[in-house]
């Protein structure tokens, strides 16, 4: 498997090499120091050595420079030759090997792959496949914690571990008394740090799952078009605000109802912490209703943003839709127009 896995890393380096300069020079610094650590086994929290990063990260550039140009290579699998974007001829190939492979496209049409070994799949009543993985073998250097593909939905736990290892992190910078301290409270961050992260990332493999068949749900109800329009606003503020209406109409259908039930008090800070400026903006009404909880103790005044926002989100993503059916790759500044104006 060591070919293979060098196959996968080379594309995913192509992918990097592409696409890194699109972030930031802080987030580009932080995600390749965590790359690092990835790359090198280093224990999270553990203390890194500024001198071997730098060295890395200095020989990593040139690296990712000599790639400039270069195409995704296939990936020969038994015999075979595989295009890298056919992942499910890909994992159908890897028969009993217990891994799992994923490729496509994420923010921004930005090329993306993974392999890592497969804890476990499941197939669910309505049609789609869960694909829950371990720990990683080839990645880029954004690697998101949960991905739908079709009708396949991935849950990289690695991931998500050091995702929330990050988010912790970052607090500890100044321990700022908001939605995340809310959270890190329920767990023995100070004592027992992986003990914590684990008890985190399993109650989190809960939400985001839930997140994720919330984007299968609203797949199925908006259909192919979506990502063609998605491909036509691609690096423009509409963009984003499409994926942010899409990620309220999945939460408010599947993960905030699950985050009603007793016992989810933690992940509810945590996602309320984790909303980025875009979702709050376009959601007020749920910002206050948590506003409202924290000062009464009471989840019910969470019920109305809820209801009202699984009908609000699913007619905004239509008419978004509409709107790019009639003015194509033009369409961005009109649906960016009709976001701002349908704020809930």
């Amino acid at each position: 498997m060591q070919a293979l896995i060098d196959a996968v890393q080379h594309n995913c380096d192509i992918a990097d090499a592409r696409h890194g300069a699109d972030y930031g020079v802080c987030t580009y610094l932080l995600k390749m120091r965590e790359l690092y650590r990835w790359q090198r086994g280093i224990p999270l929290g553990a203390r890194l050595e500024k001198e071997h990063v730098g060295e890395w990260l200095t020989a990593r550039e040139a690296h990712l420079e000599s790639l400039g140009g270069s195409e995704f290579a296939a990936l020969d699998i038994g015999g075979r030759s595989i295009d890298p974007f056919e992942a499910e001829s890909v994992n159908a190939s890897l028969g009993a090997e217990g891994l799992v492979y994923s490729a496509g496209l994420v923010d921004g049409a930005r090329s993306h792959f993974f392999l890592a070994e497969l804890e476990y799949e499941q197939r669910a009543d309505n049609g789609f496949l869960l694909r829950v993985s371990g720990r990683e073998l080839a990645r880029c250097l954004n690697s998101p914690p949960a991905m739908t593909r079709g009708s396949t939905i991935f849950l990289r736990r690695e991931s998500l571990r050091r995702l929330l290892w990050e988010k912790y992190e970052a607090w500890l910078w100044n321990r700022p008394e908001n939605a995340m301290a809310r959270a890190i409270a329920y767990y023995p961050f100070d004592t027992a740090l992986d003990a914590a992260l684990d008890a985190m990332s399993e109650a989190e493999m809960a939400v985001i799952e839930a997140h994720e068949r919330g984007e299968h749900q609203a797949g199925r109800e908006l259909g192919d078009g979506w990502e063609a329009m998605l491909l036509d606003l691609s690096l423009t503020p509409a963009e984003l605000m499409a994926r942010a209406v899409r990620d309220h109409l999945a939460d408010c259908s599947h993960t905030l109802p699950m985050l009603m039930e007793e016992g989810r008090e933690p992940s509810l800070h945590l996602f309320m912490g984790n909303l980025g400026a875009m979702r709050k903006q376009l959601f007020p009404a749920l910002q206050r209703a948590y506003g409202d909880w924290l000062a009464s103790g009471d989840k019910s005044v969470f019920a109305r943003p809820i209801r009202d926002g699984a009908d609000h989100w699913l007619r905004l993503a239509q008419r978004m839709l509409a709107l790019h059916g009639r003015n194509g790759d033009q369409a961005a500044k009109s649906i960016a127009a009709e976001v701002e104006a349908s704020f809930l």
